[in-house]
């Protein structure tokens, strides 16, 4: 899959393009919707179809200070785009000249001059250009003068209320899993680079991998059942994981730290993703270690247990 940057002219193959044009965190539901209008658009007019994205999200350009809420890195969206047939990504740099390029800017000198743009797919809320003044009626109508054509998808909803990013990064906060992967369609996942621990796991019978939680949301600490996928081999071990500050150790050092069932391997230098999928309890600080290593006993048993298939 080809992953464009806005700041260049696209590829003469891909001018004449369907563009989606959301943020497309998450990629849940919601953004499928778009996403699935623009690629069944392109392919009924033999078009390419493109999946735009902006990086970073313009909420982190204009309030660089405000805790990490990603859901996806844009390695993640690259293939969940792919996934879900589109041909290209584009992503758009959001930095201050993108912020202070006007909508009816963005129209005319990028989407239908760079672009080449046939038609773009948006959901009923977005706005662009400056000031956030561009929205789904400009794009209708000045858009429309110009030969850019453009839909509108309207919100999806899951369980009476809309879905949302906000809503999914909220059941995580909250411990819920179960719920953001319904909203999501798949389980949220952490992707990272294996690092060098204290191997403190080691001494007491639970080697773990250490992974930084970069710019991800921070799901609700705690001790999690969980799946590892390794990019490498695409091997998928089941395990339990620690996501938080480690109350037992000092010095607190936030880490996600998982420990794969029946696995023996080395993983240091290798990326891998976390997939979590049930919440099992809160971080707690134990009366030594043996006491310790009993609830990480009783945590990886009901790890076992609830990733299990269903017995038929």
């Amino acid at each position: 899959m080809r992953w464009l940057d806005h700041r260049d002219p696209v590829p003469e193959a891909l001018r004449g393009a369907v563009i989606a044009l959301g943020n497309f965190d998450g990629f849940h539901r919601g953004h499928q919707a778009v996403a699935g209008e623009a690629i069944a658009w392109a392919h009924a007019e033999g078009r390419p179809s493109i999946i735009a994205t902006f990086d970073p999200h313009p909420v982190s350009f204009f309030k660089p200070d405000l805790a990490p809420f990603k859901l996806t890195t844009l390695e993640q969206r690259q293939e969940l785009y792919l996934a879900a047939g589109a041909t290209a990504m584009l992503v758009f740099h959001f930095d201050a000249a993108l912020a202070g390029t006007s909508a009816e800017d963005f129209i005319e000198a990028i989407l239908i001059e760079r672009f080449g743009a046939h038609g773009v797919v948006t959901g009923g809320d977005f706005t662009f250009g400056k000031g956030a003044k561009g929205n789904v009626d400009l794009l209708r109508t000045l858009g429309g003068e110009l030969g850019l054509q453009s839909r509108v998808v309207e919100a999806v909803e899951a369980g009476g209320e809309v879905v949302s990013s906000s809503r999914i990064r909220q059941a995580l906060r909250d411990g819920d899993p179960q719920e953001a992967a319904r909203l999501l369609t798949r389980p949220f996942a952490i992707r990272g680079i294996v690092e060098h621990g204290d191997k403190r796991g080691r001494t007491i019978g639970y080697p773990t991998a250490n992974l930084g939680v970069e710019n991800y949301l921070r799901p609700k600490y705690g001790i999690y059942a969980v799946t590892g996928r390794i990019l490498a081999t695409g091997e998928v071990l089941q395990g339990a994981a620690n996501i938080g500050i480690r109350p037992q150790f000092e010095p607190p050092k936030e880490l996600l730290e998982p420990f794969f069932f029946d696995f023996s391997g080395d993983l240091y230098g290798q990326e891998i993703e976390i997939a979590f999928h049930h919440y099992l309890r809160g971080e707690a600080k134990f009366d030594g270690l043996e006491a310790l290593i009993e609830q990480m006993d009783r945590d990886c048993a009901e790890a076992r247990r609830l990733l299990s298939p269903p017995s038929s």
